[in-house]
């Protein structure tokens, strides 16, 4: 990782070799090499959002078709669009959530029966215990 160095003041080391600055406010005249002449923006936006915030798109607009190429040597290149909404998708996030309630459904389905289990363990016990008391009882008259 390079580096960054900050300028604090004016007082700056003569060892650096390039210093990265942004220009606050400009003044009444031209910078030479600097403010003085306008160069485009080498590439385009990736994110689908913000290909939508460049062209003003509206949400169902296909974004692919706004997409920025740009010329190389032998063939125009285009970035590979980020969170853009694809059927594939949508149906993975449905898959996901079926998944999710799926598995409440069973969780709730397997508290229920260990309950019912549960509650028909404690009965027998109690009979059990009865049947002991009794049988005691019976055996000490």
């Amino acid at each position: 990782c390079r580096k960054r160095k900050s300028v604090r003041g004016c007082v700056v080391g003569p060892d650096l070799a390039v210093m990265h600055l942004v220009v606050a406010k400009k003044g009444e005249g031209e910078i030479p090499g600097l403010t003085d002449d306008q160069r485009p923006r080498r590439l385009g936006p990736k994110r689908a959002s913000h290909i939508r915030k460049l062209f003003g798109l509206e949400k169902q607009d296909d974004v692919r078709k706004f997409v920025v190429r740009r010329e190389t040597a032998k063939k125009k290149k285009a970035p590979k669009i980020q969170r853009l909404i694809t059927p594939a998708m949508l149906q993975r996030k449905r898959y996901y959530k079926s998944q999710v309630r799926k598995r409440m459904v069973l969780g709730k389905q397997l508290k229920e029966d260990y309950h019912k289990r549960l509650t028909e363990y404690r009965q027998e016990q109690k009979e059990a215990r009865a049947s002991e008391v009794a049988k005691k009882k019976k055996h000490e008259k």
